[in-house]
């Protein structure tokens, strides 16, 4: 869906040594060390550690139904991990049982790691030496307000590289929106049933919050890539440390909330939880449906109609627990041949936050009225306070990334401000509506972003 590559930071250009009378060309391209690699493959690990001994332990005092559950969540991430790293690389064509072996132990991003550290030692004493296969690499980048195609050469083994990045980026949210979710959920649950804290959960949960965390943050970077495919794109410390304060404060306090109403309401919650989740599930689906269109065919050549059927439904499930617990910055559109809407789309993004806010009140509302005491030691009115304070602080951070942080905000038509002010706008009367239309166009395109 995206192409990413190793380019520089900041490429420096020949003096305008250009293929073409638009092209610039681009120094050759840096590769760096591989510490994404390593962290999502560290995250892997100790998620998959802790949980295998939380499971003992629930085995060991004899809690069949903590057990059960916390080792299925494992399994069923683990097992989306693996097939996702086999269809990234295509590894069912290759010639591979090492690799294929691995995966089917559960130990393929440990495989992966490997080879992607070999491939790094292997540029590292080729450095400076010209690679024989290369490619040509075009982006658009933002110099100083004006838009420049620049071109790069990569080599073969850069490219690899940059294949298994993108892989790991995928493998990442994979494992913290189909597992890393439901076991943190599921461990603050028992943790407050049981008003216990034992250091194996405890470690467990660490684990699950920074793969969560460290998930959504890829989530936004990927939707930025994918939906400026043709642009090089660069998020500076600044910008990366504000997706990771809105991403941490909108998941921890929606988590939270979730796990409050479930202990309150226990198994009268499970339908409204159920239907929530089944509607994010199938609303791409009804608008594939509505729209009439045919089904894509350009995911992967040599799948048939079956196989693309399966990617596409594993889409799907990964799409709905993003937005089951944040924003996925995404919007699905199965009819479109790229699978995701590139345009802006502040309306999905308000009417996400709209809906996601009010559940939130509602499901605070009904733990601090129905919430048993027991549950908790602190006051109800204060948790619940805090916990619709801290995600009304995530959509500020939100607001404040999209409105100045945003590395192409110069290439938005109208920004946030100028959406909620047509928002506005629209509620007023028919006659005042038509009269402020000018100003409003005015306004929007004197707008600075």
């Amino acid at each position: 869906m995206d192409r990413v590559y190793e380019i520089p930071e900041e490429p420096t250009m020949d003096p305008i040594s250009s293929l073409e009378e638009d092209v610039i060309r681009g120094a050759n391209p840096r590769f760096t060390f591989p510490f994404g690699i390593l962290f999502s493959t560290f995250l892997y690990c100790g998620e998959a550690a802790s949980a295998l001994y939380m499971v003992r332990i629930y085995r060991k005092n004899s809690e069949t139904y903590w057990m059960t559950y916390t080792l299925s969540f494992f399994m069923f991430s683990s097992i989306m991990v693996q097939l996702t790293l086999i269809f990234v690389h295509r590894d069912l064509a290759k010639d591979k049982p090492l690799s294929l072996f691995m995966h089917l132990i559960l130990l393929g991003p440990v495989i992966r790691c490997l080879e992607a550290m070999i491939k790094y030692l292997t540029l590292w004493k080729k450095e400076g030496q010209e690679e024989p296969y290369v490619s040509l690499t075009r982006k658009k980048m933002l110099i100083n307000g004006e838009e420049v195609l620049i071109e790069w050469e990569v080599g073969h083994s850069i490219r690899t590289l940059a294949m298994h990045r993108n892989a790991y980026k995928r493998m990442s949210q994979i494992q913290a929106f189909l597992g890393s979710v439901p076991q943190l959920t599921y461990q603050l649950y028992v943790t407050l049933i049981s008003a216990e804290v034992p250091l194996g959960r405890a470690v467990l949960m660490v684990f699950s919050l920074i793969s969560v965390t460290y998930g959504a943050t890829l989530c936004n970077m990927l939707a930025i890539q994918i939906k400026y495919d043709e642009y090089k794109i660069r998020l500076g410390p600044l910008e990366v440390l504000c997706i990771t304060i809105w991403r941490t404060l909108e998941i921890t306090s929606r988590l939270v909330i979730l796990v409050l109403f479930s202990a309150t309401l226990k198994l009268k919650a499970v339908p409204f939880l159920l239907l929530n989740f089944l509607i994010i599930l199938f609303e791409p689906w009804v608008k594939f449906w509505r729209s009439g269109a045919q089904m894509p065919n350009n995911i992967e050549k040599n799948f048939s109609r079956v196989g693309t059927l399966v990617v596409l439904i594993s889409i799907t499930v990964l799409y709905a627990g993003i937005n089951f617990s944040c924003w996925s910055a995404l919007q699905l559109k199965l009819a479109d041949r790229d699978l995701v809407d590139k345009g802006q789309n502040w309306g999905h993004m308000g009417l996400h936050y709209s809906v996601r806010l009010v559940e939130n009140v509602i499901m605070v509302l009904v733990f601090k009225f129905f919430g048993v005491k027991v549950l908790l030691n602190y006051c109800h009115s204060l948790i619940a306070l805090q916990l619709i304070i801290a995600y009304v602080i995530s959509i500020g951070f939100m607001l404040l990334f999209f409105q100045y942080l945003h590395p192409l905000r110069s290439l938005f038509t109208h920004n946030v401000v100028d959406y909620l002010h047509c928002v506005c706008c629209h509620r007023h009367p028919r006659g005042r509506i038509e009269n402020s239309e000018p100003s409003c166009a005015a306004e929007a395109r004197q707008s600075v972003v």
